[in-house]
C-alpha cells in the first residue's frame, strides 16, 4: 500500500512538472544543441562518443570549474570569503596537485572511461536525440545519483579514516589542510577507485540515455570542486539544494580530520553524530563574533 502511494505521488509530481513545462518558453539553445548532438552521432562511432566524449566532458568540466577558485586567490576582495585565510594557496602545492591529477586522470580514470562504451552496450543505453529524457527528468536522475553516491561516500570515506588504513591511502588527500578546488580529485589511486565506485552505482540504477553519464559527471564535479574550493561565497546556487553540505562543512573535515564524512548532503553525519565537532565549532565561532561586536 505504501509503495503504491509513493508511486502515485511520484506520478502526480511528474505530471505537475510536465504541465508547468508546457507553459515555459522554448529554450533558444535547444535547436543548436540538437544539431550538435545529431552531428556528433553522424560523424563519430558510439565507441568514440562514449570514450573520448566522456574524457573530454570530464577534463573540460573539471578544469573549467576550477578556474573561479583559482582566480579568487589573486583578488583581494574575495579573501574575506576564504574559510581559512591564514593558509593561502602556494604555487608549489598547486603544481604538485596538478601533476598528481594528470596521473590519476589518464592512468586511473581513463582506463575506466574506456569501459563506458561496453557499459552502454551491455545495458542497451540509447544515444539518439529522440530518446533523450526531458530536462526535469535528467535533473531528478542526477539528484538520485547524488543521494546514492553520498551514502557510498559517507561509509567508505569513514572507513578510510580508520587508524589502521588511514596512513596508507586517505592520508594523501589530507596533505592539504586548507583545500582548493583543483585538489578535489587529488588522491591515492586506490582511493580514486574505492570512493569513485559510488559514482557508477547511480548510473546503473537510473541511466536510460548516455546524456545522463555526462550530466552526472558535470553535477558531481561541480559539487566536489565547490566543497573543496576553500571559499564560502554568498549567493552560491548550490546552496539552494536541500541539505547541501557546502564548502564550510567539508573544509572543516580537512582542518579537523574527524567528522563531516559525507560528500554532498548533511543527513548521514547528522544521523550518526559525526558532525558534532563541526556544530560545536560553529557555536564557538558565533560566540566569538558576538564578543567582537560587543567590543566594537
Amino acid at each position: 500500500m505504501a509503495t503504491n502511494d509513493s508511486v502515485n505521488i511520484l506520478n502526480s509530481a511528474y505530471l505537475a512538472v510536465e504541465y508547468i513545462d508546457s507553459f515555459l518558453p522554448d529554450n533558444p539553445l535547444q535547436q543548436p544543441f540538437k544539431n550538435a548532438w545529431n552531428y556528433m552521432l553522424d560523424n563519430y562511432t558510439k565507441f568514440q562518443i562514449a570514450t573520448w566524449g566522456s574524457l573530454l566532458v570530464h577534463e573540460a568540466s573539471y578544469f573549467l570549474l576550477c578556474v573561479p577558485g583559482f582566480i579568487f586567490q589573486f583578488i583581494p576582495y574575495m579573501q574575506k570569503y576564504k574559510i581559512q585565510p591564514d593558509k593561502p594557496e602556494t604555487w608549489e602545492k598547486q603544481w604538485k596537485c596538478f601533476k598528481t591529477l594528470l596521473f590519476n586522470h589518464f592512468f586511473i580514470q581513463l582506463p575506466l572511461i574506456c569501459g563506458t562504451y561496453y557499459f552502454t552496450e551491455f545495458f542497451n543505453i540509447p544515444y539518439e536525440w529522440e530518446k533523450m529524457p526531458r530536462w526535469y527528468v535528467l535533473l531528478a536522475q542526477c539528484f538520485g545519483c547524488a543521494v546514492i553516491e553520498d551514502a557510498w561516500h559517507y561509509f567508505l570515506h569513514r572507513l578510510l579514516h580508520h587508524k589502521r588504513i588511514y596512513k596508507y591511502i586517505h592520508k594523501v588527500h589530507h596533505e592539504f589542510v586548507s583545500p582548493f578546488g583543483m585538489q578535489a580529485e587529488y588522491a591515492h589511486p586506490l582511493e580514486t577507485l574505492i570512493l569513485g565506485a559510488g559514482f557508477f552505482i547511480g548510473i546503473v540504477v537510473f541511466c536510460n540515455h548516455v546524456v545522463l553519464l555526462w550530466a552526472w559527471v558535470i553535477c558531481r564535479l561541480m559539487e566536489t570542486i565547490d566543497v573543496h574550493s576553500g571559499y564560502d561565497v554568498p549567493l552560491n546556487p548550490l546552496h539552494l539544494v536541500p541539505f547541501y553540505a557546502g564548502a564550510r562543512f567539508h573544509d572543516f573535515h580537512h582542518m579537523n580530520f574527524i567528522g563531516n564524512y559525507a560528500s554532498t548532503f548533511t543527513w548521514w553525519d547528522r544521523i550518526f553524530g559525526t558532525d558534532s565537532q563541526f556544530i560545536a565549532y560553529k557555536e564557538k565561532e558565533k560566540k566569538q563574533q558576538l564578543r567582537m561586536k560587543k567590543t566594537n
